[in-house]
């Protein structure tokens, strides 16, 4: 049997990561991260649950990835820490991923081992062979996994782009040769699976930006996903084409540059690029700047432009700022708010409904359906995407006469074994989501976000006390402190009301034959909580505070 369980990217947009079994042997396919959404104060990075791996990291021969999007690498410099296995990926790919390494806390040792399209690797029992796709970066493969059992054949995230900027369309005829060998299983991916049709071209970015350099009478900002490399090829060309120099801001941005340039997939004239310094000195008709924040982070480059607090970039009536790229889902909000700030300093904003400064990484309806006939396999299952990816992927498939006893609609953390006879979910396993707050991985969950949640809702209110257990009287206090709740000095009334009830419910504790601590905390608790509620309709959080004289 072959045990398929995926840990990430099903029902969800990120983090993507599957983990292959079979005779004893495991591989992980991608190991990614998502961001968090606004239901995770504080949070920074949200990780799969590595937990069903760790306990058989002796069996695992390696992580195989199919390109270097943070959604699919991201998780490694944590996942390493605990299994440190061998890495394959494209140049590019390895690339990025020694550049995030090198920014993590150190890991004692990372081997990786570059992939080569046509070019099989064996890893245990599993015979692997990349293939070429195209997607929004370089360097990207899909994954034919021969094993005792069948082949499975992961798309890795793709669309079919007949004009690509490096004129390496994807290969067809391997697909179509896979087909004909025959397909156990086909993983593909699901992300536009609502959308009818086909995917635009990469290239028709290009003829887009030639059009807004040649006509803008000012400086041009391109922001975009700073892992996209061919969207920052074109923006070099047309800024080369018509005389403009070109910044680069932004340390992501700044470092899939140099990397990509490096590995020969970035080709421009050396002075083409230039210092911010050297830049201001030019008319703005010759400066175009590439930089990040095409989600609307708040702390990226473009945010901190749109409000005026970016030291570097100073914006100027008569910028054209163009926004290459859609907000992921969950980014919605900042992304408005940053454009809608970007307005008001009197620039003008060209983005998704009002230009064609974007296409899509991924394949559409017509794109999907190739796939599934050059392939055509026993098997199919959707994977990367919200479930309602899946499910329209599934529908399409039905339409292409697979039957739907044969396409697995699967969630995270499903185990699913298959065999050329049958495929079938036959457990589960975690697939909590794994929070990264600073140095903290995995110690923030639920409860710790409820804490937050009604913090940042209703405030917090604490008490301080301290008392004489032995002679059973207060020594000082109440005295109250407030934060997110009410301003004290205008809430007099209030704050005496609420210390005069403490101050009761501290009595009353210590007048009984049980004055704990613990039994004076609670006491306080339910004097003040039903109080401050019916008083404002708020419900803070009641810190209690004894001290012991």
């Amino acid at each position: 049997m072959i045990r398929l369980v995926p840990l990430g990217g099903l029902g969800e947009i990120g983090k993507n990561m599957l983990a292959i079994e079979c005779n004893g042997d495991i591989v992980i396919v991608d190991c990614g991260l998502a961001f968090p959404d606004e239901s995770m104060p504080g949070i920074d990075l949200v990780l799969p649950d590595f937990s069903y791996v760790l306990e058989r990291k002796n069996r695992v021969k390696g992580v195989v990835l199919t390109h270097g999007h943070e959604d699919h690498i991201g998780g490694l410099p944590y996942f390493l820490r605990e299994c440190p296995v061998p890495v394959y990926g494209t140049r590019l790919t390895l690339g990025l991923v020694r550049a995030k390494l090198s920014e993590a806390q150190p890991i004692s040792s990372f081997e990786g081992r570059t992939l080569k399209v046509r070019k099989p690797i064996e890893l245990g029992c599993f015979h692997i062979e990349p293939f070429r796709v195209n997607h929004s970066i370089a360097d990207c493969v899909g994954l034919a996994i021969r094993t005792p059992e069948g082949m499975i054949l992961h798309s890795g995230d793709f669309k079919f782009d007949q004009t690509p900027v490096d004129h390496e369309v994807a290969d067809f005829a391997k697909l179509a040769a896979l087909g004909d060998e025959g397909v156990l299983c086909l993983l593909s991916d699901s992300t536009n699976a609502e959308r009818a049709g086909y995917t635009e071209s990469e290239s028709n970015v290009g003829i887009e930006l030639n059009r807004i350099m040649a006509e803008a009478p000012g400086r041009v900002l391109v922001v975009s996903f700073a892992s996209n490399v061919h969207r920052i090829q074109q923006v070099l060309d047309a800024s080369a084409k018509h005389n403009r120099k070109v910044s680069v801001v932004g340390r992501s941005v700044e470092n899939v540059v140099r990397i990509a340039a490096e590995l020969g997939y970035l080709h421009y004239r050396e002075d083409l690029l230039v210092d911010l310094d050297e830049l201001g000195t030019l008319p703005p008709a010759q400066r175009t700047i590439i930089t990040t924040g095409s989600q609307g982070e708040p702390m990226s480059a473009l945010a901190r432009m749109s409000v005026g607090e970016n030291r570097r970039v100073q914006l100027e009536a008569g910028d054209i700022v163009v926004i290459a790229a859609t907000p992921v889902p969950g980014n919605e909000t900042m992304f408005a708010r940053t454009v809608d700030n970007l307005f008001r300093r009197g620039v003008n904003v060209l983005y998704g409904p009002t230009s064609r400064v974007h296409v899509s990484g991924h394949g559409s309806e017509e794109e999907l359906k190739l796939m599934l006939n050059l392939v055509r396999p026993r098997y199919f299952m959707p994977v990367h995407g919200e479930y309602r990816h899946l499910v329209f992927h599934a529908r399409i498939a039905e339409q292409l006469g697979i039957p739907s006893k044969r396409i697995l609609l699967a969630e995270n953390g499903q185990v699913i074994e298959m065999s050329r006879r049958k495929a079938s979910v036959v457990g589960q396993t975690s697939s909590t989501d794994l929070l990264v707050d600073g140095l903290g991985v995995g110690d923030v969950g639920n409860a710790v976000l409820r804490d937050r949640h009604q913090l940042a809702r209703d405030g917090v209110v604490a008490i301080a006390v301290s008392v004489d257990r032995d002679e059973r009287t207060i020594l000082a206090g109440p005295e109250l402190a407030s934060r997110g709740f009410v301003y004290m000095r205008e809430s007099a009334s209030l704050v005496e009301e609420t210390l005069e009830r403490a101050r009761r419910a501290v009595e009353k504790s210590l007048a009984s034959s049980d004055c704990s601590e613990a039994q004076i905390r609670s006491a306080i608790r339910e004097a003040l909580t039903p109080f401050l509620v019916n008083k404002t309709g708020r419900r803070p959080t009641v810190m209690p505070l004894i001290l012991f004289g």
